[in-house]
């Protein structure tokens, strides 16, 4: 079977992009593993949200790194 899994990520922004390569890779590589999959079929769409776009418990996540100071 040749699949093309696609796998969708939303993060909140502000990571290092080192990080979201890092991200990228290790999930493509599980995928890969679990699926067998080839990972050059494998294709990660990264979505980051602004702070202020992302509530938790009623708060943005800014409003909450705002108070937790």
């Amino acid at each position: 079977m040749n699949s093309m899994p696609f796998v969708q990520i939303t993060i909140a922004e502000g990571r290092e992009p080192e990080k979201k390569e890092q991200l990228i890779s290790e999930v493509t590589a599980t995928v890969s593993d679990v699926l067998g999959a080839p990972k050059k079929n494998i294709r990660i769409l990264l979505t980051e949200v602004p702070t202020t776009h992302w509530g938790i418990a009623g708060q943005s996540i800014s409003k909450r790194k705002e108070e937790s100071k």
